[in-house]
């Protein structure tokens, strides 16, 4: 009996402290995102049939699950949209392989974001995002047009994959700031590589994007988030402490007691 005990009290205070991770079911969020990313998976290896039967399943999901999650305007704006540029995108016929894969991220991320709590999946794009600006400036320097613009390109394709997402991450004055100066770069392309000083021009777009991946990261270090898992653990510990001092003090009674009876 006392074994049980010892097992079942810690179980007990689990169960206090996270009810809803051990007994819920998956929500409807989670449902709706791990939609997403079969439909992607799918795309990925070319089952094309299979990625549009996923995202048909997803609208039909989503309508189910809007009625017990309030969406926003903007949330539903921007999904929308996402989804349906998925859609096109697996139904066309004048898309690559590679073009369809960027659309349905794009949807996958955006469904991510509505439904992860901390760090979003589009933070992963850093890498990617950084390196290939890098290489824009480094052919802006060395005034190598054609790389410049091959470069360039490339980098507009990957911003654009997490680019929607943005739209519902951070403050709507920093996305519409950040599209502005891409949007002119990427207008003003050639005058950017011939003016005086191009490094200029795009150092300043590095350190927005820089920013923007800074600025998730110190957010997902939120200090009180720490002190909720501190004081969850002390809590554990404590509780384990003291079963393990009631199981000791019960055994040396117990061991007393039967010292008397031999006496």
């Amino acid at each position: 009996m006392k074994i049980i005990r010892l097992y079942i009290i810690p179980l007990l205070v689990l169960f206090f402290l996270f009810p809803s991770s051990m007994l819920a079911e998956e929500s409807p969020i989670s449902e709706l995102d791990n939609i997403a990313d079969q439909a992607l998976q799918m795309t990925k290896v070319g089952r094309l049939e299979e990625a549009k039967q996923l995202l048909q399943h997803f609208s039909d999901e989503f309508s189910v699950a809007s009625v017990h999650h309030s969406f926003s305007m903007d949330e539903l704006r921007v999904l929308t949209v996402a989804h349906n540029q998925a859609v096109e995108a697996v139904n066309s016929t004048s898309m690559n392989l590679q073009q369809r894969v960027n659309t349905v991220t794009s949807f996958r991320l955006v469904m991510d974001t509505l439904s992860s709590q901390y760090q979003p999946l589009w933070t992963e794009m850093e890498d990617p995002i950084m390196t290939t600006f890098q290489q824009v400036k480094t052919a802006a320097e060395n005034g190598n047009s054609e790389e410049y613009h091959s470069t360039l390109n490339s980098f507009l394709t990957k911003y654009n994959i997490i680019q929607p997402s943005l739209k519902l991450d951070i403050p709507v004055d920093k996305a519409q700031e950040l599209d502005t100066r891409i949007s002119y770069i990427d207008q003003y392309r050639q005058d950017v590589i011939q003016s005086t000083n191009p490094q200029e021009t795009l150092s300043d777009l590095e350190k927005d994007l820089q920013n923007l991946f800074d600025g998730v990261t110190e957010d997902e270090s939120d200090p009180s988030l720490w002190w909720v898992i501190i004081s969850t653990g002390s809590i554990i510990i404590l509780t384990l402490s003291y079963v393990g001092w009631r199981k000791y003090k019960g055994e040396s009674e117990e061991s007393k007691k039967a010292k008397r009876l031999k006496d």
